[in-house]
């Protein structure tokens, strides 16, 4: 059975080809939506090319709703959306994908039954289909490639419902099995490096050296470093001074004159 969630009827008008039918379930089941209804399908129905495009969003078509003409599709509804992209002569109504998502939530969360209209794959719909509509969206593309797919055209506007019913975040970065570095953590990094660079003579000369400290510090505060970046920044400068400390010791070390341990 379809979920409880509230949400609208995407109705699907004269589809041509069974595999637009199961991408546009695909596309709707990505965004936990599960109120498909058909309108006279060209090839008929069940059509096991729809379900071989659907790809894991078959439920959909084995509940989609079967009508024989668009009056039958809609007569529980009190508010339809048509979408298309070509102007028409008809007086309704325009509005962007989420703003009429937007829209379609306020009527339905007032108890409206609202649907949402998509065209053959041909020549969208017809003035007839549009003329039943309440609103048109429109999608802003290319003037000179105005035509969407079947599946795009409910991807965007299943996307757009999501975008009004649940909180998308804009950015989010994963942290997996850390977490991000304190200031004392940060504070002890940079104290680790400073003391280092300051035995291998980096901040030089003296007069410049307290100003170079500020840079370097700015340098790390400018850094989003977790506590797995520290770490493996303390184990950088520890494998670094190790290694200059056994080139120093081992028996390649260069003599304090520059010269080879081995006499040459």
């Amino acid at each position: 059975m379809p979920s409880d969630t509230p949400q609208p009827a995407f109705v699907l008008v004269r589809p041509q080809m069974g595999e637009n039918v199961g991408a546009a379930a695909r596309a709707m089941w990505n965004f936990g939506l599960d109120r498909m209804r058909i309108v006279a399908p060209r090839d008929g129905w069940p059509n096991p090319k729809a379900v071989a495009m659907a790809s894991g969003a078959g439920r959909l078509l084995d509940e989609a709703v079967l009508a024989q003409d668009l009056p039958e599709a809609l007569e529980d509804c009190t508010f339809v959306f048509a979408t298309t992209a070509r102007p028409r002569e008809l007086v309704k109504p325009v509005y962007s994908p989420e703003a009429a998502m937007k829209l379609a939530h306020e009527k339905i969360q007032a108890g409206e039954k609202v649907a949402v209209l998509f065209g053959p794959e041909r020549a969208g719909l017809e003035n007839d289909d549009i003329a039943r509509a309440n609103a048109i969206i429109s999608v802003p593309v290319n003037p000179e490639f105005a035509s969407l797919n079947l599946g795009q055209c409910v991807l965007l506007t299943a996307y757009e419902w999501q975008r009004q019913t649940q909180e998308v975040a804009e950015q989010v970065t994963e942290l997996g099995k850390t977490d991000w570095a304190t200031g004392k953590d940060v504070e002890a990094l940079v104290s680790h490096y400073e003391d280092r660079l300051e035995e291998a003579g980096f901040f030089f000369p003296l007069t410049k050296a307290a100003g170079m400290k500020v840079v370097f510090r700015n340098m790390f505060s400018r850094m989003p470093l977790t506590r797995a970046d520290v770490q493996m920044l303390h184990g950088v400068m520890r494998q670094m001074v190790r290694w200059r400390h056994s080139k120093d010791t081992g028996p390649d070390a260069e003599t304090s004159d520059g010269a080879g341990s081995e006499e040459k």
